[in-house]
């Protein structure tokens, strides 16, 4: 484990996300005790504003922390948890994208009006983090596990709307991850299902993939990706691979915010969670994420987790001093002109 000044009264490292609409007693009872530094919502803890308004705020009541971590993916197109009747429908990334290609005023309005109407539903719900925007370059011939999530297959493009989807939703109190560093764009193969392998040289990665990244390399937050980069660390994927995130996402690229992995429950990465956990944190991401419910795995993950270094307290800190006071906005006005500004999109 990484061992930067462990802080007993740390949250523990981990992101957890919970079974159903409701806590259960024994989700309730292990949150209190072990403290994590956040939580996420999926599909299947989602069904009415006043139903999340309530789970949310059973979560915090969870933990000691002010202001912990709630996180959901929401990032227009087929991306997001909340779906109409209840909340809007957002365009995708390559629609943004398309139109900025179109006319790059508009296209950056048009980024800058998703990000912030996503922050103007989320933050009343209290979700203070988005799983967004992606920053994965889009790759001929690449598994579509991505594909009209990415903005464009021009990295300077990406990482410019990345930018821009990120300053309305802060502006809107929600802090964005960027995801999946250093790169998921070409992989080919969905890491939910697989481990991804990518052949590419590490000088072309990093004139194209990582380019996204390093150009938006003052982000708050970032999601790594469970990716391997055969160049860089033929045996390990991102995620638990200490070359790459230290190499590449920290030297390389230069991202110094919090960094998390993404869902270790995923099939792409190996062994017992313990391990995928201790790997995880091991390799240099700073909190641990796991999604899908299950107690015992739980359990495991937060034993292996440990609580949050000096170093990672530091970085989440520093993180939300990004947040202000949502500015005043007027949704009917922006979701007008939303509206008017995707009409020219392709």
């Amino acid at each position: 484990m990484n061992e930067v000044g462990l802080n007993v009264n740390a949250s523990t490292a981990a992101i957890f996300g919970c079974s159903g609409l409701s806590l259960s007693v024994d989700e309730r009872r292990f949150f209190t005790e072990c403290q994590p530094v956040g939580f996420i919502l999926f599909g299947r803890n989602i069904e009415t504003p006043e139903q999340v308004t309530s789970l949310v705020a059973a979560l915090k009541s969870c933990v000691t922390s002010p202001n912990p971590l709630i996180l959901v993916d929401q990032e227009g197109g087929r991306v997001a948890r909340l779906r109409p009747p209840y909340w809007s429908a957002y365009p995708s990334a390559q629609r943004i994208g398309a139109l900025y290609q179109q006319n790059k005023t508009e296209g950056e309005n048009a980024a800058d009006l998703v990000g912030r109407l996503i922050a103007d539903e989320l933050a009343p719900l209290g979700f203070n983090v988005d799983c967004a925007p992606v920053l994965d370059v889009r790759r001929e011939g690449a598994h579509d596990i991505i594909g009209d999530r990415a903005y464009s297959d021009d990295a300077a493009i990406v990482a410019r709307l990345g930018r821009v989807v990120s300053a309305g939703l802060m502006r809107g109190g929600v802090l964005p991850i960027i995801k999946h560093i250093p790169g998921h764009g070409r992989a080919g193969a969905d890491s939910h299902v697989e481990l991804p392998v990518v052949d590419t040289s590490m000088e072309a990665l990093r004139q194209t993939d990582f380019a996204a990244f390093r150009a938006y390399a003052d982000a708050p937050m970032a999601m790594t990706a469970h990716v391997i980069y055969s160049d860089i660390d033929a045996r390990y994927p991102a995620t638990v691979s200490r070359t790459v995130l230290q190499t590449i996402v920290r030297d390389d690229i230069g991202f110094d915010g919090l960094l998390m992995s993404d869902d270790l429950s995923m099939k792409a990465l190996k062994g017992v969670m313990e391990e995928r956990a201790r790997g995880a944190i091991d390799a240099g991401c700073d909190v641990a994420l796991h999604c899908n419910g299950d107690m015992a795995e739980m359990v495991d993950v937060a034993s292996a987790c440990g609580r949050m270094t000096l170093e990672a307290m530091a970085r989440l800190d520093s993180a939300q001093r990004f947040l202000s006071k949502p500015d005043d906005f007027n949704r009917a006005e922006a979701l007008e002109k939303l509206e008017t500004l995707l009409k020219g999109a392709a």
